[in-house]
């Protein structure tokens, strides 16, 4: 099918090593107009050919590890995974699920505008926790909430982590994932939440962190909230830990949800005292962290039923207030609905990608250029009426290991 390719036709481990030279390419000399044919090889010294490779996207710089041998062990080289490293972030990937029962799907890359059909390892069900950044993708079973993966999807390598502290069933948890560009080392939280034993308003929260230099957990805080529980949202951005919280049933219903910004360094309490309204009545929120930037995806819902969604909109946190970047144009918000109340949502760099869980839809929409676009058709169909699509989206690195 158009625009759908297997990734792992592209891995560096299967490239061919019999493959000849790369196409030559012809030059007029000064001598009679004789044509000479000049090969690519002779003329680039390989710390020149290393940085113009690191420069490519991903799925080309595995393609050019099919050219040739030379090309192949310089694109394997640990120099040039240094020379990556140092190139400006990939343009995320977003990986959707086509199954309700197994963790199968495609990758689409927004820069070739393809669709692969790659692997995920580690996870096992879609139904999973998952969260990304900087090439890094952590899983967290949804059972238990005990079973937790770092991997790189990419290259596939993963580690999976020490069972960490607190409740082990959870009414809700969310999971989110910081790695450092220069260090590469990561942080993982997990907001615990579960219903304090015979009282509806009170609920039990507990923050639990991972530290990958130390490869320890520790338990920040345990809390008991009045009127609010945690949910599944969260992420970690500029040091700041922040989760959204929901309203048990106290409060008007521009109240229904309210951020924590809970400061990883000082770690504040109690969290009352850090909360951040929303901008206005949502049917559901959806938190990413765009170049340092806390940036908010929410399905506006209508003023009289707020479980009623009108719109999609997008705000970029300035200190405590709410600045609105884009609202979904109407040609693009019918292919939601208004039954479409909650979605799938996630972002790095300047995309966001929005995706309703009824259809195999991908909207994406760029921040610099406030820009909407559908992606290409994702190579999938939908089987029954039922069927629910989601996904995430992760940037594609070659350097960085769990």
């Amino acid at each position: 099918m158009e625009g759908e390719t297997s990734w792992n036709s592209h891995c560096i481990d299967d490239m061919s090593k019999d493959i000849g030279e790369f196409d030559s390419f012809s030059e007029l000399s000064d001598e009679g107009n004789k044509e000479m044919i000049v090969s690519v090889d002779s003329i680039l010294p390989d710390d020149l050919l290393e940085r113009i490779l690191a420069y490519l996207p991903i799925a080309s710089i595995f393609r050019a590890g099919s050219v040739c041998r030379r090309w192949h062990e310089i694109v394997s080289s640990k120099r040039f995974l240094w020379n990556f490293s140092h190139v400006l972030s990939q343009k995320p990937w977003y990986f959707m699920f086509t199954s309700s029962d197994e963790p199968v799907g495609y990758a689409y890359d927004p820069i070739l505008r393809k669709w692969y059909s790659i692997e995920l390892p580690c996870i096992q069900t879609p139904n999973w926790f998952i969260a990304s950044s900087c090439g890094l993708v952590c899983f967290m079973d949804n059972d238990s909430r005990s079973e937790l993966h770092v991997c790189n999807p990419i290259t596939k390598i993963c580690k999976k982590l020490q069972e960490p502290p607190g409740m082990k069933f959870s009414d809700y948890s969310a999971l989110s994932l910081s790695v450092s560009r220069t260090s590469h080392n990561y942080t993982i939280s997990i907001v615990k939440s579960k219903q304090v034993p015979g009282n509806f308003l009170q609920w039990d929260l507990s923050i639990h962190i991972y530290d990958s230099e130390t490869m320890m957990w520790a338990t920040s805080l345990t809390e008991v909230l009045t009127g609010w529980r945690g949910g599944d949202e969260s992420v970690i951005c500029d040091g700041v830990l922040y989760f959204l919280i929901y309203s048990t049933g106290v409060g008007t219903p521009e109240n229904r949800h309210s951020l924590v910004a809970y400061n990883l360094s000082s770690r504040s309490s109690p969290l009352i005292r850090s909360l951040i309204p929303v901008p206005g009545p949502l049917t559901c929120g959806r938190l990413m962290n765009l170049k340092g930037k806390l940036v908010m995806v929410g399905g506006i819902g209508k003023p009289d039923r707020p479980d009623i969604i009108k719109g999609i909109g997008i705000w970029v946190l300035n200190g405590r207030n709410w600045i609105e970047v884009g609202r979904m144009p109407h040609k693009f918000f019918q292919g939601f609905g208004e039954l479409d109340d909650v979605f799938a949502s996630s972002g790095t760099d300047n995309l966001i990608y929005i995706q309703s869980y009824g259809a195999p839809a991908l909207l994406v929409f760029n921040m610099n250029q406030k820009l909407w676009k559908w992606s290409l058709k994702c190579p999938v169909s939908k089987k029954f009426p039922l069927q629910l699509f989601t996904g995430f989206c992760f940037e594609p690195r070659l350097e960085i290991a769990p």
